[in-house]
């Protein structure tokens, strides 16, 4: 029996990069049914076909309630409840002190903060015991690289959900947890505003700092993201996992 059989999921952000990649480990771990939201559509939908008569494109902006209102409809009429919630969907991009703009800040709390919120609490009707929710953290919640201080921030409050939610939802079975990658090589990191050498030589520098000498892959947050889905991880509540160049700790 595959760990993930009968587990209905919402992934946010499942455009491509680790909410692609995770959606193809739950299917392949058997899960019955995945919805993915992302903004773009044209690519969720080619997202979604490639994985198959189990997975529902639903476009939508984590900003908007509306649309996770629709995502949410839509789950309640199909399979009637949610067993897993990857919040998944956030962006990155670069400015220094001194030169932050309220739309740059503005952007990156909308999405990274309040989109996760309203993630989460609007699937909590249908969410049932056993369920798990986890949220996409970072490590530079935990780091101080120079010019990131506000994705820094947002990581950082994603972080501290995952404690706090756990405690809120403490009686009710259901489990709240971060998983905080290190540096992954995905499309996300081409609309950062860095150049394709600055991009470059910030790999380098990562992969010189872990362990493994190397940066981490997509798949590997995927397997993790996985088991804390499942029914294997039913002790982990109110944690934080670190991923970095394919090492997990906790």
């Amino acid at each position: 029996m595959s760990r993930l059989e009968g587990k209905t999921a919402v992934i946010t952000g499942g455009n491509s990069g680790i909410g692609l990649a995770t959606a193809k480990t739950f299917l392949n771990e058997g899960a019955t049914r995945i919805y993915l939201t992302g903004r773009r559509k044209a690519e969720l939908d080619e997202a979604v076909a490639s994985l198959g008569p189990r997975a529902v494109a639903v476009p939508g902006d984590v900003t908007n309630p509306v649309d996770l209102d629709r995502l949410y409809d839509l789950v309640k009429t199909e399979v009637g409840q949610v067993n897993v919630v990857f919040a998944n969907a956030g962006f990155a991009t670069l400015a220094p002190l001194g030169s932050l703009t309220e739309d740059h800040v503005d952007a990156l709390l909308n999405t990274n903060i309040k989109g996760v919120i309203w993630t989460v609490q609007k699937a909590l009707p249908l969410m049932r015991p056993g369920g798990s929710i986890i949220l996409s953290a970072s490590i530079v919640a935990s780091k101080g690289f120079g010019n990131w201080s506000i994705y820094s921030a947002t990581k950082a409050a994603v972080r501290s959900f995952a404690r706090t939610w756990a405690s809120d939802l403490k009686g009710q079975n259901i489990r709240v947890n971060a998983v905080s990658p290190g540096v992954i090589e995905t499309p996300g990191h081409d609309k950062s505003g860095a150049t394709k050498d600055e991009v470059g030589s910030f790999f380098d520098y990562a992969a010189k700092i872990t362990p493994l000498s190397r940066t981490g892959r997509d798949d590997e947050v995927a397997k993790v993201v996985a088991f804390l889905a499942s029914d294997e991880s039913s002790f982990v509540n109110g944690s934080e996992i670190f991923v970095d160049g394919g090492i997990a700790q906790i």
